[in-house]
């Protein structure tokens, strides 16, 4: 009878608990920003942001940049591919573009074209060479608690 409700709230950075999913036959342009996890199974014209897991299936195409916490690739990205935790890369996976994981998992068939720097930490900055020798700041990264 006077039992307390329990309310569910979502703070600044906290992971929501939602799957997003961009299926066979869907086409998006534009830039996608999830704070879930999201599977896309169509193509994406745009640079996809998550701060949980993305999943490329098989039939999954993105032209641009992914960002995420971890990542797994079956389908093919024309694009620079940067994670915090974990990469793993399927054998259909297809990458025209750089690669940045602290941790890097590669299947026996995935094809990747492009550089490769893993073992990247939480509290290092991701640096992308620039043509003129320089290096850019693409990524600024802290420890967390």
């Amino acid at each position: 009878m006077f039992k307390k409700q329990k309310t569910e709230s979502f703070q600044g950075d906290q992971k929501a608990g939602s799957i997003n999913i961009v299926g066979i036959g869907t086409e998006i342009t534009g830039d996608l920003s999830t704070k879930g996890d999201i599977r896309i199974d169509g193509k994406i014209t745009g640079n996809v942001n998550s701060k949980a897991k993305v999943v490329i299936g098989s039939t999954g195409e993105v032209i641009g940049n992914i960002i995420s916490e971890s990542a797994e690739i079956s389908g093919s990205i024309n694009g620079d591919v940067s994670t915090t935790e974990l990469l793993f890369l399927k054998a259909t996976a297809d990458i025209k573009g750089d690669i940045i994981a602290n941790k890097l998992v590669v299947e026996n068939g995935a094809n990747i074209k492009g550089h490769c720097q893993t073992g990247v930490s939480q509290t290092k900055s991701i640096l992308k060479p620039q043509a003129d020798g320089r290096e850019e700041i693409i990524e600024k990264r802290e420890a967390t608690a």
